[in-house]
């Protein structure tokens, strides 16, 4: 797999019926390691590792549904008392960051209303703020570390 802009992180791997696993330590099971799912995991260990959130607060790849379609975010970061703090586009690392993509997490959000948005493809990240009464983001350096 392609090197990321993360640290370096110990992953468990696997191959089953010809398909190379990785674990998800979320998920707490092998899944298909895509070049997406490369970069979800990478961000997953991110959260844990460098920012200091709870895995208990952090959930990956559900289904939620914007404007009659079913979508699927990639992940989010719950505040102790289940509001979302964070909703995380990841892409694979040869898709391009554009407006798309952030037209696409902003849709989900209206639904979701997380306070902060990432967007990755692995090698790019763009961290935003939420100001829902605006209707706009503002783009910052990174998250904030948990905090209670």
């Amino acid at each position: 797999m392609h090197p990321l802009n993360f640290p370096e992180y110990n992953f468990r791997f696997k191959n089953s019926e010809n398909n190379y696993l990785i674990f998800d330590d979320i998920r707490k099971k092998f899944v298909v390691l895509q070049p997406e799912e490369w970069v979800r995991q990478h961000v997953v260990k991110f959260l844990i590792h460098e920012k200091k959130y709870p895995k208990t607060l952090i959930n990956v790849e559900k289904q939620l549904t914007v404007n009659g379609l079913t979508k699927r975010y990639d992940i989010v970061i719950f505040h102790p008392n289940g509001n979302i703090n964070v909703l995380i586009e990841c892409k694979a690392p040869k898709i391009v960051i554009d407006q798309t993509t952030f037209d696409q997490i902003a849709r989900y959000n209206l639904q979701l209303q997380a306070d902060y948005l990432m967007v990755t493809n692995g090698l790019d990240h763009f961290y935003c703020k939420m100001d829902f009464e605006a209707e706009k983001y503002s783009f910052l350096r990174d998250i904030p570390d948990f905090s209670r």
